[in-house]
């Protein structure tokens, strides 16, 4: 147990298992031994962290290598906080109790928006300066990975730099380069290492780019003022990730996870096109794993992890293209072990009930699909490419064999959206109510409808529109209540409007925002993705105190022509082909998937100089 850590604290505060580390599988080096010692910091709390594929594979990539000390930090709970803070002690990683303002680099996990007051939590408990302008020399470089680098500006000013796209070469790439800037004694200081690692392909350097507004407060420049700063800064692609390191011997948590299961990934991006989804667009191309490949992965977690069901993980499971004999083949090998096979959402076109009952022969559950919207004109202008019918067939078939217990996903507040596209999420639910009866000769289906709240992202077609206000959201939330209750056996399930807001500001931010999150953090904000904890009004207050309107970020629309404060920090994408989308929303037209079909011309395995990788008829 951890000295620093003692049992009148940890029995004081909520799941202490938390705190304790020491972990099956966890990597603990001799102290010295090491060349570099990195600390991968998760902020939000260790359930979620531990979930995160991504986290996994780069501590074992990290750690396989003799030089680097890879280990883990994840954001405090508050109760945790307080104790810490009383006894002043640091945040610390879970590995060798080593304070964060300790290592030679501290990594962060960009994944959501509302995490990033923990951000400026976790570098203050743990003894880093919060600005980057106030780091000295043996203060730890501060970076970040993950979705949301690819608009990193609203925290421009705590990163000294961030990595953007794959991370199992260039992580490596960097930290090789503090390593040998290390070993020649630190020349030139903390700007002389940022120069050689802005030359690494993929590393964005904030302090090395120059912003300049115009009067109306829109970007009039971004700069660099360096000539080791490329003018834009293209993400890393792994071209073949069968060729990729895997951890097969992960950290298996004591407690309970959000994922507290074996993640198998079957393959990254998408090229669906739904024009929402930031996703879809920041991982293209689609680069599937080989069956082989994944059934070899499986034998040696079974095993090392102990875990009881694996789950076959990637942004649309459904269309790998050896899903039926993938999924045949491990039922067939682990049954006997009682290791079961989950799968996400599935997009009602793609649905099997055949797979649905194998993988549900070791353990039933529910079934959960995401037709996003309620009505057909709506579904087209997202780009879904689904119809009523297809959910229909799907449910009819779940029905027809033993379920009777669904989830539906949708968004409300989406361009072009009508009070009639709102309500028809509440006749698609009865619709599948309908369907039921008409399939069992009885009532009975429950149907969960859980709604959330549109945040335009960058890097979407919908990256111009404004978000709607609160009183919108509200107002469109009340008339599906008031549908929804004249019918039985439906919960409607919806997000907070003002988390949402939120969430809509800071991802189309810019670095004047820097200044509001960190009055926000001086005035308490932590774990603002958790409702229990978030203030919309503590935000008010903080951007009021700053002098930043808040409404210039989430609801406006923008112009044609304006400069977004994220195209410098590039996934592949042409600005000009999320324009086309967008126009094209507009009149709800689709676009169809370019996996097996033309190229749609959105500019990723171009600029990128990658192709789709899909083994349904071998590479392309």
């Amino acid at each position: 147990m951890r000295k620093e850590l003692p049992i009148d604290i940890l029995s004081a505060v909520e799941k202490p298992a938390r705190y304790t580390g020491m972990e099956f599988g966890s990597i603990v080096k001799p102290e010295g031994t090491t060349d570099v010692s990195f600390c991968l910091a998760f902020p939000d709390t260790y359930e979620i962290g531990m979930s995160y594929l991504g986290f996994k594979i780069l501590y074992a990539i990290l750690n396989k290598r003799s030089y680097i000390q890879a280990e883990r930090a994840f954001a405090p709970w508050v109760d945790m906080e307080k104790k810490m803070r009383e006894r002043k002690i640091p945040l610390a990683s879970l590995e060798t109790m080593r304070p964060l303002g300790e290592f030679d680099l501290v990594g962060f996990t960009l994944l959501y928006e509302m995490s990033y007051s923990n951000i400026l939590n976790m570098l203050d408990m743990g003894g880093i300066p919060i600005w980057q302008k106030d780091r000295g020399i043996d203060d730890p470089f501060v970076c970040a990975g993950g979705p949301c680098v690819f608009n990193s500006e609203p925290l421009a000013d705590f990163f000294d730099f961030c990595m953007l796209g794959d991370g199992e070469h260039i992580i490596l790439e960097v930290t090789e380069c503090y390593r040998e800037w290390k070993k020649a004694g630190k020349p030139g200081g903390r700007n002389e290492f940022l120069h050689r690692a802005a030359r690494i392909q993929g590393v964005y350097v904030p302090s090395f780019y120059d912003v300049t507004y115009r009067e109306d407060g829109t970007l009039a420049a971004v700069k660099p003022n360096t000539s080791d700063a490329p003018a834009v800064v293209y993400k890393r692609v792994e071209p073949d990730i069968n060729t990729l390191e895997y951890p097969t011997h992960p950290v298996v948590p004591y407690g309970d996870t959000v994922h507290d299961r074996i993640m198998l990934e079957l393959f990254r991006g998408c090229s669906r096109g739904c024009r929402f989804c930031n996703a879809g667009m920041i991982y293209r191309p689609v680069r599937e794993r080989k069956m082989e490949n994944v059934l070899k992965l499986a034998r040696e977690l079974v095993p090392a992890t102990g875990y009881n069901e694996m789950s076959l993980f990637s942004l649309s499971t459904a269309d790998y293209s050896h899903l039926d004999p993938l999924i045949h083949k491990l039922i067939d090998e682990f049954k006997d072990d009682k290791v079961s096979v989950s799968l996400p959402s599935l997009r009602i076109d793609s649905f099997s009930v055949r797979l649905a009952k194998e993988v549900q022969a070791v353990r039933k559950s529910g079934l959960t699909f995401a037709p996003e919207a309620g009505s057909q004109r709506m579904r087209d202008v997202i780009n879904k490419g689904v119809t009523e019918q297809n959910l229909m067939d799907a449910v009819g078939a779940a029905f027809e064999n033993g379920w009777s217990t669904v989830k539906l996903y949708f968004m409300i507040g989406l361009p072009t959206e009508t009070d009639e596209d709102v309500l028809a999420i509440a006749k698609l639910a009865q619709a599948v109510q309908r369907k039921y009866k008409e399939v069992t000769g009885h009532y009975g289906a429950k149907v969960t409808v859980s709604v959330s709240n549109f945040v335009p992202k960058p890097y979407t077609a919908f990256q111009w529109v404004g978000q709607n206000t609160k009183a919108e959201f509200d107002r469109k939330h009340n008339l599906l209540k008031e549908a929804f209750s004249y019918l039985k056996n439906v919960h409607y399930q919806y997000h907070d409007s003002l988390t949402s807001l939120m969430e809509g500001v800071l991802a189309r931010g810019d670095r004047r925002l820097s200044r509001p999150i960190y009055i926000a953090w001086e005035k308490g904000a932590r774990f603002d993705g958790w409702g229990e904890l978030f203030s919309f009004e503590r935000w008010q207050e903080a951007f009021t105190e700053a002098g930043v309107d808040m409404a210039f970020y989430n609801q406006r629309e923008r112009g044609k022509d304006e400069i977004f404060p994220w195209e410098h920090t590039s996934c592949g994408v042409n600005r000009a082909f999320l324009a086309k989308e967008m126009e094209r929303a507009k009149v709800a037209a689709l676009t169809h998937d370019c996996r097996r079909s033309t190229c749609t011309g959105c500019g990723v395995c171009q600029n990128l100089g990658v192709k789709i990788i899909d083994w349904e008829d071998g590479t392309k």
